[in-house]
């Protein structure tokens, strides 16, 4: 098993960054792949953004392309979402979860932390 723990989250104007963090526990000896997915009210959960265990192969949305940067370290067992230029339509609930290797689909990922809130204003 293994736990994640995300923070980072806030209230920001648009244009502006914040970075959010995931702390993961217990059975982190395997290198697993990292995701971050987000749920807007009303909408469903979407996929944002994922790295390898190795740290060497990221994938990225198209909706957030060049403004998000996904990173880890393996370290501390932490990964991080540091997001840049956000935009009102980024406002959403932003959780990490794991998986055994980088995909895109949330059916795939087999933890989940609780979820951290971002909201931007206009």
């Amino acid at each position: 098993q293994v736990q994640l723990v995300e923070s980072g989250g806030g209230l920001v104007q648009a244009g502006g960054s914040l970075r959010l963090s995931c702390a993961a526990s217990g059975r982190t000896s395997i290198m697993y792949t990292m995701g971050w997915f987000r749920q807007a009210p009303a909408k469903e959960r979407e996929f944002v953004a994922a790295i390898s265990g190795s740290g060497r192969t990221t994938y990225y949305a198209d909706a957030v392309k060049g403004r998000f940067t996904i990173s880890r370290d393996s370290a501390k067992n932490t990964s991080y979402l540091q997001m840049n230029s956000l935009k009102p339509e980024d406002t959403a609930v932003y959780y990490c979860a794991a998986a055994k290797a980088l995909f895109v689909v949330e059916s795939r990922y087999d933890f989940w932390g609780q979820g951290t809130q971002v909201t931007v204003s206009s």
